[in-house]
């Protein structure tokens, strides 16, 4: 399955499946899975609590949220693979954010419930063949294709990384 046309999903999406790079979701797994799961449990003990300013997020709170966010993008592909034609609703990352708990929890917690989701998620996109990825759902209210959500999940991922990298290592 090749990478998902402008059409396959939201303007908002596409700087992100612009971060990941791969002609197909097989190569995006083969080009970025080890190497993100590398960066995000490499992330130092000493940073956990930081935020590069007032109000932002600390290193906890935004591992908390790419979890999150990739727990809710799974959902959305696994629903729309499995021709559910549902709408499915978006979500408020803030207000995800701050009933987390990210706070009082580990930064190896996190690391740990992070290296699990990623696992599922690959294993569930791998799973998808080309119909499945070809399939089209509602999701915030815009139509969105399984494989954009695929490239989506990575993209999402590498934006953060990029995020981490610039203001808080």
């Amino acid at each position: 399955m090749a990478r998902p046309n402008p059409q396959d999903s939201a303007p908002f999406y596409h700087r992100y499946i612009d971060y990941a790079q791969g002609n197909s979701i097989a190569e995006v797994i083969t080009n970025h899975a080890q190497q993100l799961v590398d960066f995000y449990n490499n992330l130092p003990e000493a940073k956990a609590d930081y935020a590069y300013a007032e109000g932002k997020w600390t290193i906890k709170d935004l591992l908390q949220h790419v979890i999150d966010a990739e727990r809710i993008f799974a959902y959305r592909a696994l629903r729309i693979a499995r021709k559910d034609t549902t709408p499915l609703a978006g979500f408020e990352e803030n207000d995800y954010a701050q009933v987390s708990n990210a706070a009082n929890r580990t930064l190896q917690s996190l690391k740990d419930e992070f290296n699990a989701v990623r696992n599922s998620t690959d294993l569930m996109l791998q799973s998808f063949n080309e119909d499945q990825l070809n399939s089209t759902g509602t999701a915030s209210n815009k139509s969105i294709t399984t494989n954009a959500i695929a490239f989506i999940i990575f993209g999402h991922l590498l934006h953060h990384q990029a995020v981490i990298e610039e203001r808080y290592l």
